[in-house]
This record gives structure tokens, C-alpha cells and sequence, in this order.
């Protein structure tokens, strides 16, 4: 009976548990960090045009595989806490102008200009008009970003921000922007347009801005004039099919279409 009392198995079974804890909270991390997924470059979908072949000229990083960061770089969830909420560690403050404009039901449009803090390469007056992703506007830290570097490469940028974003600017009419609306995106290029009638226009749309770019361009031929390309960032081209993406639990997807919701709430209720 002493012989029995002197030697329990409790140890080795908290051994074992503590090994399995282990090795499930390793497994957590490798899958939420993907560490275990290839890097390769990028799928290229193009048509052979003199366009395609200069772009693929002077960006040559287009072909080249792409290397992430350690540990945390293959990881989309920490890529967006980290850039989309904190940002750079220093993030630039570009200086621009706001710019007020009354839409035809009562609406006040507001766009920030910035002014080019070079000569652009091929010494011609180009314009960015940029649209920002959804509820966004130009005091984004992806944005100033964007539009400081652009500022020092020679180009004039116009931002976009989106009808009842801004915290500071009171809505002038019982609407806000909606995922399909190109009036406000329209009356910031129209403005441009006749204040330099002798610049040429980039058309920039980050995620919903991208669908509001395309759709802007495809309404009315008359929309492409003096427009030299369209550069469209991160996309969605479908929401019914996004949104099914969106409902699943696997890679914390659905945690992301709570905070969607829970911030178009909060904008929603700030002008109730």
C-alpha cells in the first residue's frame, strides 16, 4: 500500500496537458500567422497593350516574388491592425485645402486639395482624384500616406470624403454616401476639371472607391475625358458573394463584418 502511495501518476498526466496546451497554442499561432503559406508572385491578368508593357517596365516589383516581413507579414489580420489603425511610425501630415460643395438636393460635399511639391517627371500638370475607401476620407493615415508621396513625385491630388465621414462636417441633407453613388466622386472631377482646364486626371479608388471609380467612368463616356488611367486598389466586385465570405468564422472573417456594421452604426448615429 506505501509502495502505491509513493509513486501517483499526477505528474506525468500535468506533463502531458501542459505539452498539449503547448502545442495547441503553437498551432494557433501558425495558422493565424500563416506561416505555413507559400510566397510566390503575383498572377498578372492583362491585356498586351502599350500601357501594359510600360507599367510592366517600370515596375518591375509586379514580377518579383513577394517577400513579407518575419513572423507577422503573412498575416492579413495583423497587417491591417497594425497599418490600418496605427499606421507608419511616423505618418506624414500632407497640407491641403478643403473644399465645399453644394449638390443640387441640398447636400454639402466636401473634397481636400493638395498641391504638387515637385515638378512631375514629364514636366505636365497631372491630378490624382482619389477616393477613398468605405466611411473614409482624406485624414486616413493610408491616404496622407498616399497623397505625400504623390504630392513629392509632381502630382496634384484631390481626396474625396465621403458624405457624413468626417466627424466635423455636419450632413446638409437627409443622406449620407452610399456604396453605389458617384455624384459627390463626380462634382470633386467637375471642379477639377474647370479650375484646371489644362490638367490631365489619374483616377485612384481604394476598396468601395474603387467600385464608385469604375462605376463613375462607365456611366458616361463623357466622364473619361482628359482621364489618362484608373487605378483600382483592392477591390470587391461582388457584395452578395463577399458577404457569404463574411458570414464563415474560419480566419475571423466574421468578426470583420461586426465591425463594419458597428462603424457604419456609429456614423449613422452621429447625425441622427
Amino acid at each position: 500500500m506505501s509502495g502505491m502511495l509513493e509513486t501517483p501518476e499526477l505528474p506525468a498526466v500535468f506533463d502531458g496537458v501542459k505539452l498539449a496546451a503547448v502545442a495547441a497554442v503553437l498551432y494557433v499561432i501558425v495558422r493565424c500567422l500563416n506561416l505555413k503559406s507559400p510566397t510566390a508572385p503575383p498572377e498578372l491578368i492583362y491585356q498586351d497593350s502599350a500601357l501594359a508593357r510600360f507599367l510592366l517596365k517600370s515596375c518591375p516589383l509586379l514580377t518579383k516574388e513577394y517577400i513579407p516581413p518575419l513572423i507577422w507579414g503573412k498575416s492579413g489580420h495583423i497587417q491591417t491592425a497594425l497599418y490600418g489603425k496605427m499606421g507608419r511610425v511616423r505618418s506624414p501630415h500632407p497640407y491641403g485645402h478643403r473644399k465645399y460643395l453644394t449638390m443640387p438636393d441640398g447636400a454639402t460635399a466636401t473634397f481636400d486639395l493638395f498641391e504638387p511639391q515637385s515638378e512631375h517627371c514629364i514636366g505636365e500638370d497631372v491630378t490624382m482624384v482619389i477616393c477613398p475607401g468605405i466611411a473614409n476620407h482624406s485624414e486616413k493615415q493610408y491616404i496622407r500616406t498616399f497623397v505625400d508621396y504623390a504630392q513629392k513625385n509632381g502630382y496634384r491630388c484631390a481626396v474625396l470624403n465621403h458624405l457624413g465621414a468626417l466627424p466635423n462636417i455636419e450632413l446638409t441633407s437627409p443622406r449620407m454616401f452610399t456604396y453605389g453613388c458617384t455624384w459627390e466622386f463626380g462634382a470633386m472631377v467637375n471642379y477639377i476639371k474647370k479650375t484646371y482646364p489644362q490638367t490631365q486626371l489619374v483616377v485612384v479608388g481604394f476598396s468601395l472607391g474603387g467600385n464608385i471609380v469604375c462605376k463613375y467612368l462607365g456611366e458616361n463616356q463623357a466622364n473619361q475625358e482628359r482621364v489618362l488611367c484608373c487605378v483600382s486598389v483592392c477591390q470587391g466586385y461582388s457584395a452578395l458573394r463577399a458577404q457569404e465570405t463574411f458570414m464563415q468564422w474560419d480566419q475571423c472573417r466574421r468578426f470583420y463584418n461586426f465591425l463594419m456594421a458597428d462603424n457604419m452604426k456609429k456614423i449613422i448615429l452621429s447625425h441622427r
